[in-house]
């Protein structure tokens, strides 16, 4: 087995909810946001990890805690094998380089005062990438590198598409040598056109530079296109994981099920079969007990109100945490 780079071991994150004019009156204290419940998987070498699941199920939240910009409440997240959350490893900024975060919007993420030149430069001299004077070679090696033109160096993030913006991130990401890149829905903001443009400039630069990925997003058969394994999360767990190919052909977990008939199909003559949720999406405020999806599962049973099943292996379908997934007839 490919060697783990990142280890996320049974992370929990909730935030601080504000206590109402009732809730002081009647004494009660704050309602938390729930938002990782106890999240555990590995990301290996060279991989490409997809994660997927409806919108506020925690996707961006796990995305983030993995970059350091949310510390978690509970549970370790180990890279090369050191936590670091820990006080030693968060005095050593070589985690910030060797771990990269492209965000959802290329426009937000990019300071509109700076040009793509003083953009690049500036993370270029904050890591100490190379000498002063060889930056000039390294933003035209960088630019090169995302397939834009050299003149691209000297204008600002507003005079350029959307497409262009993204690309520009990625190359700011790139100039810092990192080993690992997390994609916060990269190419959601983007054209569809874009989009395959984005994702294969991608994938080529994981080749040419042995980069691996943690790909967060919606889009299913984006997510099927570049991930070779695919985690799907609900309500701040991960509820599968597994070989994407296998995941996508035969899913295991009820929600998987559902999520992916609902993904509409290339195919014309393609009919599917859709499974339609009972209910709606609970709250991270108040999350049910036992299997947080049985309030919307068609094959709950009196176990799955009161016990919370555990991502457990399947034989040869990945993990998966439901108490019946054996039982279940895969659609």
């Amino acid at each position: 087995m490919t060697e783990a780079v990142l280890e996320i071991k049974d992370v929990n994150l909730a935030f601080k909810g504000k206590r109402t004019v009732l809730d002081v009156l009647s004494n009660r204290p704050s309602r938390d946001v729930h938002a990782l419940n106890g999240v555990s998987l590995d990301l290996r070498r060279g991989e490409t990890l997809g994660v997927v699941g409806e919108s506020g199920c925690g996707k961006s939240t796990l995305a983030r805690c993995i970059v350091r910009l949310y510390e978690p409440n509970d549970g370790e997240i180990l890279f090369q094998g050191k936590d670091v959350f820990e006080a030693s490893e968060r005095k050593d900024r070589s985690y910030n380089r060797r771990v990269q975060m492209m965000f959802q919007d290329p426009y937000s993420s990019l300071n509109p005062r700076m040009t793509t030149r003083q953009i690049l430069s500036e993370a270029l001299k904050v890591h100490d990438m190379c000498k002063e004077v060889d930056i000039p070679e390294k933003m035209s090696g960088l630019m090169d590198l995302v397939q834009l033109p050299e003149d691209a160096l000297d204008k600002y993030p507003h005079e350029f598409s959307g497409g262009q913006r993204q690309r520009i991130g990625i190359a700011r990401a790139l100039a810092v040598e990192p080993e690992v890149l997390i994609a916060d829905e990269l190419v959601s903001a983007l054209d569809v056109s874009v989009q395959a443009q984005i994702v294969n400039l991608l994938l080529d630069l994981q080749e040419r530079l042995q980069l691996t990925i943690l790909f967060v997003a919606h889009d299913l058969r984006l997510v099927r296109h570049v991930s070779n394994r695919v985690a799907v999360i609900y309500l701040g767990r991960i509820v599968e994981i597994g070989d994407s190919e296998t995941l996508f052909a035969n899913p295991s977990h009820p929600y998987s099920q559902a999520l992916l008939s609902a993904a509409p199909s290339l195919d014309p003559d393609d009919k599917g079969k859709k499974i339609h949720l009972e209910g709606e999406l609970p709250s991270p405020l108040d999350i049910p007990p036992g299997c947080p999806f049985h309030v919307r599962c068609r094959h709950k049973t009196p176990k799955c109100t009161t016990e919370l099943p555990r991502l457990r292996p399947l034989d040869g379908r990945g993990s998966v945490a439901c108490h019946h997934a054996e039982e279940i007839e895969n659609v």
